[in-house]
């Protein structure tokens, strides 16, 4: 409906922070929750707010869940939420204000505040996301890491405005970082598929990644927290591509074993 906002957030076993998330959420038009068929009181939560509740196979990423809740979403408008980020008053504000001017715009991208070793990282924000968009034109790429592809104007909430970024409640563990990290490059090799990498591009890329978290966008400012995210960012890298090589020593050794 013309002017009004779905909240859409996919979940699996979320009950950990999802009450905090659907009440920072409760004064939009309508919520639908996108459940992976969870076992725990993720459900039981989400009646409590009364959510649309809509179901799909259990993913390893969460793109393609994410897609399918949008398009259950029944209003003009969408705001994509995943179960552990808070959304300000402030934010829900601008977005209903944003909406009422008459232009052409077709989506925002939103900013967010990221925390590690309990440290809130200096060296993430505004850590831009593509999140809120009309929905009849954004389709989101079932890949890990992709953003939406929005037909038409998009622009950017100031990075000044700090009230208005997501707040992201999981301040992740080393060990959750790095079960992430196999989980997400897994998934980046079919999204890579016939792309090549050298010995020369594993080091090249896997340091720049480092240094990019550490030096440019400023890590050094937080401590041994910004230590942490630059390696395992550059590790991430790292791993995406060492699983790209041994997809393709798989795929020479069956095309060897067809010339026997």
């Amino acid at each position: 409906m013309e002017g009004k906002i779905s909240v859409v957030i996919h979940t699996f076993n979320s009950e950990r922070f999802l009450d905090r998330v659907l009440s920072s959420v409760k004064n939009f038009d309508e919520i639908i929750v996108c459940d992976m068929y969870s076992t725990d009181r993720t459900l039981e939560i989400a009646q409590k707010y009364n959510c649309g509740i809509v179901y799909h196979e259990k993913c390893e990423v969460p793109e393609p869940a994410r897609n399918f809740a949008i398009q259950s979403a029944s209003n003009e408008w969408v705001l994509v939420v995943d179960s552990d980020e808070i959304v300000p008053e402030a934010l829900r504000r601008y977005l209903y204000g944003r909406i009422k001017e008459k232009t052409d715009l077709q989506g925002l991208w939103l900013t967010r505040k990221n925390y590690i070793l309990g440290h809130f990282l200096h060296s993430e924000y505004p850590d831009r996301i593509l999140r809120f968009f009309r929905k009849d034109n954004a389709c989101w790429p079932p890949y890990v890491h992709t953003l939406p592809r929005v037909d038409g104007r998009v622009e950017r909430i100031p990075e000044r405005r700090k009230e208005l970024a997501l707040v992201h409640l999981a301040n992740s563990s080393v060990s959750e970082t790095i079960q992430k990290i196999n989980t997400y490059s897994d998934n980046e090799v079919s999204k890579r598929a016939g792309q090549k990498f050298s010995a020369w591009k594993i080091f090249a890329a896997t340091f720049f990644r480092f240094f990019k978290s550490y030096v440019i966008k400023g890590g050094f400012r937080d401590g041994k927290a910004g230590i942490v995210i630059a390696g395992t960012d550059a590790f991430y890298k790292f791993a995406t591509i060492a699983k790209v090589w041994e997809n393709e020593v798989r795929r020479e050794d069956i095309d060897r074993s067809l010339l026997r």
